[in-house]
């Protein structure tokens, strides 16, 4: 079995380390870019909320409480899209 020169070792080390940056970077960038569920869930929270609004507040303060938690579930949604990034 031939014996493998240094620059054949040193060819496979940065073709090994290419192939792993390049398959590190595709992870962080579906992370960072694709966030679909985060962004949906927002914008129905966002939804949900408008829609409490409009509600009769005569619900013996249940839809001002319900209007409080949306308000801090967003608040969530917001901060795990931030720390994606």
């Amino acid at each position: 079995m031939p014996r493998m020169t240094s620059l054949s070792k040193l060819a496979i080390a940065f073709g090994l380390g290419v192939g792993v940056a390049i398959g590190g970077q595709a992870l962080v960038t579906r992370a960072v870019a694709g966030q679909p569920f985060m962004d949906a869930a927002l914008e129905q929270l966002r939804g949900a909320r408008a829609s409490l609004v409009q509600a009769e507040p005569n619900k013996g303060g249940h839809r001002d409480a319900a209007i409080g938690l949306i308000d801090q579930a967003i608040e969530q949604v917001k901060m795990g899209i931030a720390f994606a990034r």
